[in-house]
């Protein structure tokens, strides 16, 4: 009897030891209602994905939450399985993704940048393991590198921009003074200065960052003061690249009657009337290709680049409202009329000079500056 309940106590201490691990990690537990175990609620032999996300973690709207809409169409549409682990620091993200490794799935995803490294080292620990990282390129043969050319939807962001302003000067709210969100801003002040050269304006840009660490990814409180500062210097549309920081932006410009435009997602909905318009990234699009090829048998490692030529990169519809669902909302008459009403005072001229900018970066006729 004695002996039985030390064995007893010891297998109780291994499975408290493997929870904490897993909630320290973010994900996978019976706590997370969104994730489910392997084996439930799919069929036998179903494909296992693995994603660690970024800063800000499921809900910022924005990046994260692009990169899960991918998995869920996957799920959906493939019948895949996924596991999905939100870091509480950057000090986490390596021994994330080596527990999914270690979990002999078919996929592990690692989101952002700031996981260069880590998912570096893990791959190389992991050579049989097949792995992609967004945003960030690692040149091994097990990864896929999915990068967008966010220059050229920050050029049209800085394009409508500067078609759209009333008082001259706009605004941009970066994360993370980096080459990547460096992109973003170069590319929205080349499109300014497009429009100011081929339509004889003089649109001045404000820009500023956030912070100097991943966390400035997810400070609403700092980019919103910073872009009430732009604000009171003039600004009357800001466009930010800061993930979920962007919320911040999205609150000053609707309490002070201006005009943002979001970023990665369509973040149209979460201030109707206030967000003209949101430059899509498609990571949706990028997770489920590289899920479905992994599922088909034509995964390849090395580099993907999607930009606006392949609709990887785009502005939304500045006709017409999606549904709100959608988005993970319902619809509601209101929010889609105050949306509707902005995009019906976009003039006729300037979405057709934004559908012409378009096509010209397609054809090559306009080559966005990156740096």
């Amino acid at each position: 009897m004695f002996k039985g309940s030390k064995k007893l106590v010891l297998a109780l201490c291994l499975m408290l030891v493997a929870s904490l691990f897993l909630t320290a990690c973010g994900g996978g537990t019976a706590q997370d209602p969104d994730v489910e175990e392997p084996g439930e609620n799919v069929e036998a032999g179903a494909l296992q994905v693995g994603i660690v996300l970024s800063t800000g973690g499921k809900g910022d709207k924005s990046f994260n939450d692009a990169a899960i809409e991918g998995l869920e169409r996957a799920k959906r549409e493939l019948g895949i399985q996924y596991r999905d682990i939100e870091p509480r620091e950057m000090a986490q993200d390596e021994e994330s993704l080596r527990f999914l490794a270690e979990q002999g799935m078919d996929l592990v995803i690692g989101v952002g940048f700031l996981m260069e490294e880590s998912l570096r080292t893990v791959a190389l620990e992991y050579p049989d393991v097949k792995f992609a990282l967004i945003d960030a390129v690692v040149d091994e043969p097990n990864v896929a590198s999915l990068v967008f050319k966010e220059h050229e939807g920050s050029f049209l962001a800085g394009a409508l921009a500067a078609l759209m302003t009333e008082s001259d000067n706009v605004g941009f709210i970066g994360g993370m003074r980096i080459p990547l969100i460096e992109k973003f801003e170069i590319g929205y002040i080349h499109g300014v200065e497009y429009i100011n050269e081929t339509e004889g304006k003089n649109v001045n840009v404000l820009s500023a960052y956030v912070g100097t660490t991943g966390d400035a990814f997810n400070d609403p409180t700092t980019a919103k003061e910073l872009t009430l500062s732009q604000i009171s210097r003039g600004a009357d549309i800001i466009y930010h690249a800061s993930g979920g920081s962007g919320q911040g932006v999205f609150e000053a410009a609707y309490e002070n009657g201006k005009y943002a435009i979001g970023v990665d997602s369509n973040q149209n909905w979460m201030y109707p009337g206030t967000i003209m318009a949101s430059m899509l990234k498609r990571v949706d699009v990028a997770v489920f290709d590289t899920v479905k090829a992994v599922q088909d048998g034509t995964y390849e490692a090395g580099l993907t680049v999607f930009g606006v030529e392949d609709r990887g990169i785009s502005l939304t519809d500045l006709e017409k409202v999606d549904e709100l669902e959608k988005f993970g909302v319902e619809d509601d008459a209101d929010d889609i009329a105050r949306m509707q009403e902005l995009k019906d005072s976009i003039p006729t001229d300037v979405k057709n000079k934004i559908e012409e900018i378009t096509n010209k970066i397609i054809s090559g006729e306009i080559v966005v500056r990156e740096e």
